[in-house]
């Protein structure tokens, strides 16, 4: 599944394409994804020119000048820029034409995705009420040990829950745990505060280190010139099961949390 790093990588693939063009024309294939694509978006958005593309959580806003198309890659979605007129392929249920010749489509095979409407100065639903953004200066061990306080959860599915931090997905939060040497089955109000610092600053740099890679594809994400996300060789531990620590003697064993798979060191994750 697309994680933070996945869609940074894809925001930062489309901005030199798609910014400063104007939609020319929008063909909805197949409005039924993880929510239905609004009927309205052709008329609402054709004509207008793309002023910015940015990135909220794992949501991507094309922004025009009356509003901002919001995209989610879903379970394994893409987006990709081709020539006008290239063959459609399975699975590319939305495109959207722009004044050089070019078309923006998105890819989504299990249809998990969503390409919504969001009018200028309103927020969605499904973006209210988001916590920080980990690689903006809101982000902190104090707030992290501020929301953990009273909490029984497990310290992984803390930081995977987007109200306390946004875009930590189960492999990075896998990662980013190991590098903090903290077990995934620590309860998160029993973390220290200066434990929350030291893992903060793993967030940033695990995430930060997979943006410079590309992501990480495990199974089918591809960058917007098709690329993989070359950051699965550098993974410390996520889908290690069995195999040994390259950080110290002991062995990647795998258990599951909350239906999700979790990989980690017991040796040197305390």
């Amino acid at each position: 599944m697309p994680e933070l790093p996945e869609v940074e990588t894809t925001r930062r693939g489309l901005e030199p394409l798609i910014v400063g063009r104007k939609i020319v024309a929008t063909k909805i294939h197949q409005k039924q994804l993880r929510w239905e694509i609004p009927s309205h978006l052709p008329k609402t958005i054709n004509g207008h020119k793309i002023n910015s593309i940015t990135r909220r959580a794992k949501y991507l806003l094309v922004n025009l000048s009356n509003g901002s198309v919001v995209m989610h890659l879903g379970m394994s979605g893409s987006i990709s820029v081709v020539p006008s007129g290239a063959k459609l392929k399975k699975h590319q249920h939305l495109e959207i034409e722009l004044d050089n010749n070019t078309t923006m489509r998105l890819h989504d095979p299990r249809r998990f995705g969503a390409a919504l409407w969001q009018k200028q100065n309103e927020t969605l639903n499904l973006l209210k009420n988001l916590g920080p953004e980990p690689l903006n200066d809101e982000f902190s061990g104090d707030i992290l040990y501020k929301f953990s306080r009273g909490k029984k959860q497990n310290i992984k599915t803390f930081i995977m829950d987007n109200a306390n931090v946004v875009g930590v997905g189960n492999i990075y939060a896998s990662e980013s745990l190991f590098v903090a040497g903290i077990s995934p089955k620590r309860a998160s109000g029993n973390v220290s505060k200066k434990r929350y610092q030291k893992l903060t600053r793993s967030i940033i740099d695990v995430l930060t280190r997979a943006i410079e890679k590309g992501g990480t594809t495990i199974n089918d994400f591809k960058t917007v010139d098709g690329q993989p996300g070359y950051f699965s060789q550098s993974l410390s531990v996520y889908n290690r099961k069995d195999m040994p620590c390259k950080r110290c003697d002991g062995t990647i064993k795998k258990i599951i949390q909350n239906q999700r798979a979790s990989y980690y060191c017991p040796k040197c994750q305390r």
